[in-house]
């Protein structure tokens, strides 16, 4: 167990990315007392712990040809535009069966970050037991427009990226002096203002959780802030990035199977290529 915090971003598809990189943790052997999730990242999470290898990537790109997993119809029929039922049961129970026992075995902390929309304020919830607690993940996935409200104990959850994009500054409130983040978007990436016609529809549509508009208007506010204090805490030795060197062609949503797995290979190759740094970051 090494002595730092694991903080995932989230991105969509391009989540597959960070995938690679936890793939590359897996055959070394890296383990963290404490991870946190957001979106994307929380689902990766969630292969990483129970120790999968591959998992990941397959969930990724194999059920890409069904309109079960992700597709118009989904969205039309049920509100999610990836299907509850096939992400949350489906595959876990049946298709590809989660190693519910290998995750109760992890010894550390597993965090997956929303966005409660009401107070607008980010939550981190641990999670304890995968199988009753998979809407943990689900609500940190469920992006605005294109999602459910996920209830949890009567609260209403969205994305976690919505307010907390990048938890590291959580991790180091945890008591995590040192943290490994990895990230999706490139480097020299600043996030650009929300689309108007966008920030008019989340307005239409969560006229009950006014937050919701509010977080969406000064996003690349705080997620350019974020960035900023990330490159603080580099400079200082208390954390040490892995992330894309340059912008990839994966959409947010995407469906060309080659370009997911180069991703991801990608991601696997700059962990490895950085694998010294990186001990040398732990150990000093």
């Amino acid at each position: 167990m090494v002595q730092a915090g694991l903080v995932l971003e989230g991105g969509g598809m391009k989540g597959i990315y960070t995938a690679g990189v936890l793939d590359f943790f897996l055959d070394k052997g890296l383990e963290f007392p404490a991870v946190y999730g957001v979106s994307a990242g929380a689902c990766h999470m969630a292969s990483f712990l129970s120790k999968q290898r591959g998992r990941a990537l397959d969930i990724s790109i194999d059920y890409l040809d069904s309109r079960r997993y992700c597709s118009a119809e989904s969205l039309l029929t049920s509100g999610d535009l990836f299907n509850v039922d096939m992400c949350y049961h489906l595959i876990p129970e049946y298709l590809y069966p989660y190693d519910y026992d290998a995750f109760n075995r992890y010894p550390g902390e597993a965090y997956s970050v929303v966005t409660n929309i009401a107070t607008g304020e980010p939550e981190y919830l641990r999670i304890q037991d995968m199988k009753t607690q998979i809407d943990f993940l689900r609500a940190s996935a469920s992006l605005p427009l294109v999602s459910r409200t996920v209830k949890i104990d009567g609260k209403p959850y969205l994305d976690g990226g919505i307010s907390d994009s990048i938890p590291l500054r959580r991790s180091i409130e945890d008591g995590h002096a040192k943290n490994v983040v990895i990230m999706t978007k490139e480097e020299g990436y600043v996030r650009k203002p929300a689309d108007p016609a966008q920030l008019a529809l989340i307005k239409v549509r969560y006229l009950k959780y006014p937050k919701v508009y509010e977080l969406m208007q000064e996003r690349h506010i705080h997620y350019n802030e974020t960035l900023r204090f990330i490159e603080e805490k580099k400079a200082a030795g208390q954390a040490f990035v892995i992330r894309p060197k340059k912008a990839g062609n994966v959409n947010r949503i995407e469906r060309d199977k080659e370009k997911m797995r180069a991703l991801y290979e990608e991601g696997y190759r700059d962990a490895e290529d950085s694998f010294e740094q990186l001990l040398a970051f732990l150990a000093d």
